[in-house]
């Protein structure tokens, strides 16, 4: 009989490796390959199997776009891994990973997101790909919107059906994100497809980017031109998927010829996300949680004090923004219509490019991860935050506590590529204090929902301030915290 370890999902039974410490399942199927007749298409059920499936290897990206893009070897895109302590325990607590990547990129097997460290501290840890770019959230005519998002449904479908094989509780199911994952999160709070298939959230990083139909029409007509194709199914179905993430990737690093009609879309190199299509997705996450159109949850946000640092130095740009560039980051981002005047007034002795990424870090990430926790809060839910402010000691600590800075952390994937390029080849014991705190953090939320510091609330909003020697205090950024009081994410139209 084999050592390996084994479990019995409801399509059939996989076998996984066991590493030291866990026992991990790769690259298990959740869905049909959306290939074919299924192109463009919600996720197919999956079909079972008979004997032993291995799951030893991750399943292939899907089709993704931009400068960091994997190559996509295979249509299998939609599967899942799980890592667990034992395949013999029963009710762990489990943690679903989403990916983040712009929307346009990324894959649950990136070694930051190796969970040796989380399944040691007792939790089941699932990681989920699913469609990005054109396959997943561009907007074809014939097809459903926010296709990347109905596949993270599945999988949490996938996860309530099976997860007590792999010893875990279905009824404490934690889904956790970075950037787009934390997007993603984001709307699954307000989708009625993903009432009661997770109990409790952790957002890092919530970007502000919600595309309304016009402007997704648009962009799927760009693309369709540059092919000679039709928007629809049919004619976009004829275009290879590496093809079109290619366009895609071309479209989002020069959209000269689009950058008067797509506004701010045309400025983040990001040419497709979620949309608010009015079935898939029918109101923004801030809006239908304010409004009680969904029910709050126990909810962990979080952003980095400097979080469009990272995007200035790998675009080699820090130190080079002019005052021009800066007069339109405020009038495209900052709120209208006395935003750029109030980001001036706040920061009078601010240089050009302290303004830039002030307001670039508020509009796509830090202003929407407050009015998360503030709106999930509104809806009856309990929201804790924080605030990472460690600086990344690489590069002559250039990077400043940047976006992505935390996910190494909170993973203790230091020595990951990622973590290498933040901390250097030799983590300081300081760091790793850091990382073990988050990591802890996140560990005691999934398995009881209190993180170890006290919830936001109105009156003190209290804020963990992740550092060297933390601190819980009120939010820091009480500045850009006035700007935006009244100013909620908006989809992002046509100019």
């Amino acid at each position: 009989m084999s050592e390996q370890p084994r479990a019995r999902t409801a399509e059939g039974v996989v076998e996984g490796r066991q590493r030291t410490g866990d026992a991990v399942f790769r690259g298990i199927p959740y869905a049909r390959p959306p290939v074919g007749p299924l192109r463009f298409r919600a996720p197919a059920p999956v079909e079972g199997w008979e004997g032993t499936r291995q799951a030893g290897e991750f399943g292939p990206v899907a089709p993704q776009a931009g400068p960091t893009a994997e190559v996509s070897l295979g249509d299998g895109w939609l599967t899942l891994n799980v890592a667990t302590p034992s395949v013999g325990a029963v009710g762990l607590p489990v943690l679903v990973w989403i990916h983040g990547g712009a929307y346009i990129a990324g894959a649950s097997g990136d070694p930051m997101y190796d969970p040796a460290a989380l399944t040691r501290a007792g939790l089941v840890v699932v990681s989920v790909n699913y469609r990005v770019a054109v396959e997943g959230f561009a907007l074809v005519e014939g097809a459903p919107a926010n296709r990347g998002l109905l596949d993270q449904i599945a999988a949490l479908q996938w996860v309530r059906r099976n997860i007590a094989a792999f010893g875990g509780d279905p009824d404490r199911v934690t889904v956790a994100g970075q950037s787009a994952g934390a997007g993603s999160i984001a709307s699954l709070l307000t989708m009625e497809q993903a009432r009661g298939l997770f109990h409790r959230a952790i957002a890092h990083s919530v970007p502000g980017l919600l595309s309304t139909r016009d402007l997704a029409r648009d962009v799927t007509a760009a693309l369709a031109a540059r092919t000679g194709a039709t928007p629809d199914v049919e004619g976009m179905s004829r275009i290879t998927p590496a093809r079109l993430a290619a366009e895609l990737t071309a479209l989002g690093a020069d959209p000269a010829d689009h950058r008067e009609r797509w506004g701010r879309l045309a400025r983040i190199g990001v040419a497709v996300c979620p949309v608010l299509d009015g079935e898939v997705l029918t109101a923004t996450p801030w809006q239908a949680l304010s409004d009680a159109r969904a029910n709050g949850v126990d909810l962990l946000v979080g952003h980095t004090r400097d979080e469009f640092r990272l995007f200035s130095v790998m675009a080699g740009r820090s130190g080079t923004y002019t005052g021009d560039e800066t007069r339109t980051a405020l009038d495209l981002f900052a709120p209208t219509p006395h935003g750029p005047d109030a980001y001036r007034a706040a920061h009078p002795t601010a240089t050009p490019e302290e303004l830039l990424e002030l307001v670039y870090s508020d509009a796509l990430f830090r202003m929407p991860s407050l009015h998360l926790a503030q709106a999930n809060r509104a809806a009856g839910g309990t929201s804790f935050l924080c605030e990472l402010r460690l600086r990344a000691p690489a590069g002559d600590a250039l990077l400043g506590a940047c976006h992505s800075l935390d996910v190494p952390l909170a993973f203790g994937t230091l020595e990951s590529p990622t973590g290498r390029y933040f901390f250097g080849d030799r983590p300081a014991p300081r760091i790793r204090a850091v990382s073990r705190e988050l990591q802890q953090a996140w560990v005691r939320f999934a398995t009881t929902g209190d993180p170890g510091w006290p919830a936001h609330e109105p009156d003190r909003r209290l804020t963990r301030l992740v550092d060297v020697e933390s601190t819980t205090a009120p939010y820091p950024e009480a500045a850009s915290q006035r700007i935006w009081e009244d100013h909620h994410p908006t989809p992002m139209d046509l100019t």
